[in-house]
């Protein structure tokens, strides 16, 4: 409501979308309290947030979008001769590629799926919890299942390193693309070094 009445958000200004801590029930409760405010006299009001229930004015494909994004991105990227160069990834593609992903949410887990359908290796993922490791790859729909059932990647049993205490450190770990997709601040300058 604050939000509204300082006009920060609305459909033409600026239209809010789901991060961390958010769900589509969340951005539904967002869109009913602008519509109550404003519907009367915004036609488009319905439009002040993205990431709602598709019966509620959402749209199919939301929940995968961002992750998507960061697969078409680096898609392109490792289709660029000069960065493959650069970076040193050896060969064009996301085939044979290892990937360690910090955030297994909306973004990882969509992102590590794009990547594994592509015939890349998703080796570590990393939660704010626990995290896992297998040189040899994780299926991220068992892992998203595990997690979801769970609460954490502690005891999965496809994993050959398991990490409780300092999750974040398994970003350190042995991988070609490093992708972070949760909170901010996860690359610093305590970290980069190792990295």
């Amino acid at each position: 409501m604050e939000l509204a009445k300082k006009g920060f958000i609305g459909p033409g200004i600026d239209c809010l979308g789901p991060d961390m801590g958010t769900n589509e029930q969340i951005m539904t409760w967002i869109k009913d309290t602008y519509v109550q405010m404003y519907g009367e006299t915004n036609i488009n009001a319905e439009g002040c947030a993205t990431g709602k229930f598709i019966n509620q004015g959402g749209i199919a494909g939301r929940a995968e979008s961002t992750g998507l994004g960061v697969y078409y991105c680096f898609r392109e990227l490792v289709n660029t001769p000069s960065f493959i160069k650069k970076a040193n990834l050896g060969t064009k593609g996301i085939s044979g590629k290892t990937f360690v992903v910090q955030g297994f949410g909306a973004v990882g887990y969509w992102a590590s799926k794009f990547f594994h359908k592509d015939g890349g290796k998703i080796v570590g993922v990393i939660e704010y919890n626990s995290a896992i490791y297998n040189p040899e790859g994780l299926d991220p729909d068992d892992v998203r299942n595990w997690m979801v059932q769970n609460g954490t990647l502690a005891n999965y049993p496809h994993a050959t390193e398991v990490e409780t205490m300092d999750p974040s450190s398994f970003m350190e770990q042995p991988c070609d693309v490093l992708v972070p997709a949760a909170k901010e601040k996860a690359i610093n300058k305590d970290n980069a070094p190792g990295l």
